[in-house]
């Protein structure tokens, strides 16, 4: 008789729940955002939509001595150099992805059909905790949660292009109800990106297997 410990286990065909590719437009993507909300900070501080101003020391854009010395300014001229390279980063890589997507056939693999009776289906039952979860496969709310967030990086780059240059792209700023408006919409869409990147993030089932090839 084999001893136990001696029995040869069948190998398990390792899960790929992710292409290269996409794993890499996603961090990218977290990381662009990352940097664009710590820069985005600092230059809320220089001019405040509202009654309060984010800690320096969570911001991006140099220390404000420095700034202060060289500028005569605490950050504003370094976190707009941190904005705009990460909104390249953001744009460049958001234009990858959804060109792979669209020839690939992974939006429409997997995240079409969405109908929004399914959406309220899964959402009671995951706020239940009775949604089943099957390992390769989005529910609805994770779909609608996925095209949620490109949707409103879309939104993010064509305010932040509205109130970067509203001469030259004046009917887009128009669009959005004019410069001010503009900048009450982007940092909306700011905030709602980073809640619904982490909810994504979070909605994800990972397994030991998922990102091996």
């Amino acid at each position: 008789m084999v001893p136990a410990d001696q029995i040869a286990t069948p190998r398990v065909p390792p899960i790929v729940l992710h292409s290269l590719l996409v794993r890499i437009t996603h961090w990218l993507n977290a990381l662009a955002i990352f940097i664009m909300i710590g820069s985005g900070w600092r230059i809320y501080n220089s001019e405040p939509l509202f009654g309060f101003e984010f800690p320096v020391w969570m911001t991006f854009g140099g220390w404000p001595e420095v700034s202060q010395h060289w500028h005569n300014e605490e950050g504003l001229a370094g976190a707009l150099q941190w904005h705009f390279a990460a909104m390249w980063l953001l744009f460049v890589n958001l234009v990858v992805y959804l060109v792979y997507g669209l020839i690939s056939g992974h939006f429409r693999r997997d995240f079409l059909p969405l109908r929004p009776r399914e959406v309220m289906r899964d959402l009671r039952a995951a706020l239940g905790g009775r949604l089943v979860h099957n390992i390769g496969e989005r529910n609805a709310v994770q779909r609608a949660l996925y095209i949620g967030v490109m949707t409103i990086i879309v939104l993010t780059v064509l305010s932040g292009l509205s109130i970067w240059k509203p001469v030259q792209f004046q009917e887009l700023t128009a669009v959005f109800g004019g410069y001010d408006t503009a900048r009450y919409i982007h940092f909306s869409a700011w905030r709602r990106s980073f809640c619904s990147s982490s909810s994504t993030s979070r909605s994800r089932h990972w397994c030991p297997r998922c990102c091996r090839r």
